[in-house]
């Protein structure tokens, strides 16, 4: 299979192996399971990152939501904010489908896995 590379502005469309859209796939919902299965690829290192952020995103809401829950006034907005992780988690998902290694919104462009 050739392994393409195609560089846009703002991301990269990159496909090694039909393989790896499952490991991505998989490190959105469980980020380190494809770094235990093997050497993952560039495209799968870069979606596993995306997933870890996400889940410190989740994680870091949760706390902070869990403070203004039961304010009143500013309890409802703090409510709507649980659905960001839940967009961006779908967002990932379209990236993945697409061969996509485009950053999510606000912690995309985050390294933390290389």
């Amino acid at each position: 299979m050739l392994n393409t590379k195609v560089f846009y502005l703002f991301h990269i469309t990159y496909m090694d192996q039909p393989n790896d859209k499952n490991l991505a796939y998989i490190a959105y919902l469980i980020f380190f399971i494809p770094l235990l299965i093997g050497k993952p690829s560039d495209f799968v290192r870069y979606h596993v990152n995306q997933g870890l952020l996400l889940l410190i995103l989740e994680v870091a809401l949760r706390v902070v939501l869990g403070f203004f829950y039961f304010v009143p006034e500013i309890g409802f907005l703090f409510m709507i904010l649980q659905f960001v992780p839940l967009v961006f988690f779908i967002m990932g998902l379209v990236n993945v489908s697409k061969g996509e290694m485009k950053p999510l919104p606000v912690i995309g462009g985050i390294t933390l896995i290389s």
